[in-house]
């Protein structure tokens, strides 16, 4: 493991902290549920259906009914709104459209002046649209901060608040006296906070938001409908299947659309070409009780800006608006053949890393307890960022690939999936960024056994001031490098 983290088991007390903890995220807990919406016909037909009720879809879903009050639009979400990673993240909309603007620059050196001008505007739009709809979702824009916590990390900061600076960011380098003056933690040796396009939110907060605007826009919204094909249409358009619910009585039923938008995330994507270039990576969180006033007076962290840590395997921590911690990240756990199931919610040995970790970085807190654990599969493609890709005869569009990092750039791929299946011409949808895909992973055997190898690559590079090996090099140079 990389220092400052202990190389010993987690104790009896790390451990306890969590036992009691319920298995489901904190921001969907207590989230009201929607009336279930049924199909009045086992034949609906609409302009647009899109599928999947995360926030690619229902962004894709607003841009529509924007753009056009009369056009017909159908969502469709398989469990309930937000029920996978849109409601299971750590809230941080961070503008940047290619996962930092180091990877943007290293996979798009031509076009980064355009994507940084396209994430300004996209990260813009959202705040607007939030207060156009009257959406309340506990933003604070306290921007992004990185901390290092070896002393090889510093020299990577400064490389890239260059870069941010030269792109028109706020950043500045912080030495480690001066953050952790700003934040208490023995762990921090420097960091770098651009106060620019960066905010924390409640994610499950926006989500219900959005679906709120999208239905009083006149989008039919049916949750529980599990999609199981989408095919051409001999006649033009796509024909959407869905299963029905016995329980219900339902039989199966179809959606007849001109058009359709997958954003389906980290479950199988029903285009092979899609399908390819995705791996499910589940990730782990936990979530403190609310902090006392002397608990926070013990940290700081008067800033209340969202955190990262600059390791390979790093962490992801920010304060919520009734004082919680949330505390996330280090594991990037893939199993073999990529399932995407509940059964895989709770992970004892990354709960148990996950609290050891955070009373390593906050020995202050000792006695703190964790309320929520939770996990979940995140869209992890190569370049670590959107990808976009148009099949059945250019009618149906799908957007995936975020890695991550798509509480804002969902919104800029719903916009652009809702572009290409329109045939619309944008500067983003003419950018190499849009246009080409990241390499797929190989299939199986071979997957899993990469990634096995690469994660151990990357433990190593961390135990070794961040050097990295003739596998990781091999795979930069391939356009497959990891860093998480």
């Amino acid at each position: 493991m990389p220092r400052p983290w202990p190389t010993t088991p987690p104790t009896a007390q790390e451990r306890a902290a969590y036992a009691d903890a319920s298995v489901q995220s904190f921001w969907l807990d207590g989230m009201p549920a929607a009336p279930v919406q049924r199909p009045e016909s086992a034949r609906l037909e609409t302009a647009l259906c899109i599928v999947g009720g995360g926030f690619t879809g229902l962004w894709a879903a607003l841009h529509a009914k924007a753009a056009d009050p009369a056009r017909d639009v159908v969502l469709l979400e398989a469990d309930r709104i937000a029920g996978a990673a849109s409601g299971r993240n750590g809230g941080f909309c961070v503008s940047s459209l290619t996962h930092g603007i180091g990877n943007g620059h290293a996979r798009f050196p031509d076009e980064l002046a355009l994507l940084e001008r396209l994430a300004r505007e996209n990260y813009d739009g959202l705040l607007a649209d939030l207060q156009h709809h009257g959406i309340d979702c506990d933003v604070e824009e306290t921007g992004e901060l990185i901390v290092a916590l070896e002393p090889h990390a510093l020299e990577w900061l400064q490389e890239e608040s260059t870069l941010l600076q030269a792109h028109g960011h706020d950043a500045v380098v912080l030495t480690g006296d001066e953050l952790r003056a700003s934040i208490a933690s023995p762990t921090y040796v420097g960091g770098l906070w651009d106060r620019s396009g960066a905010a924390i939110l409640d994610p499950g907060k926006l989500a219900r938001g959005l679906r709120a605007a999208a239905e009083r826009a006149g989008v039919r919204v049916f949750e529980s409908a599990q999609v199981t094909a989408v095919n051409q249409a001999s006649a033009g358009g796509v024909v959407v299947h869905v299963a029905g619910d016995p329980s219900l009585g339902q039989a199966d039923w179809i959606v007849a659309a001109d058009r359709a938008i997958l954003a389906t995330g980290a479950h199988p994507s029903m285009v092979p070409a899609v399908r390819r270039r995705i791996a499910p990576v589940y990730d782990y969180v936990l979530m403190t009780e609310p902090l006392t006033a002397d608990q926070l007076a013990a940290i700081g962290w008067a800033d209340r800006q969202g955190i990262g840590d600059a390791a390979n395997q790093f962490h992801y921590y920010r304060l919520t608006a009734d004082h919680r911690i949330l505390w996330g990240g280090y594991d990037a756990i893939y199993r073999y053949g990529g399932p995407v199931d509940s059964r895989f919610d709770a992970h004892e040995a990354s709960f148990a890393r996950l609290s050891q970790h955070f009373f390593t970085t906050f020995p202050q807190l000792r006695g703190l307890r964790f309320t929520h654990r939770w996990g979940g599969a995140i869209d992890t493609c190569s370049r670590f960022s959107a990808f976009f890709s148009v099949s059945h005869g250019g009618r149906v569009a799908s957007a995936a690939g975020y890695t991550g990092l798509g509480v804002c750039a969902s919104r800029f791929g719903g916009r652009v999936a809702l572009d290409l299946v329109d045939g619309q011409r944008t500067p983003a949808t003419q950018s190499s960024y849009v246009q080409t895909r990241p390499l797929p992973f190989p299939p199986e055997p071979l997957r899993s056994a990469a990634i096995a190898i690469t994660q151990r690559a990357l433990e190593r590079a961390d135990a070794s001031e961040g050097r990295r090996s003739p596998w990781l090099k091999t795979l930069d140079r391939l356009g497959l490098g990891f860093d998480s």
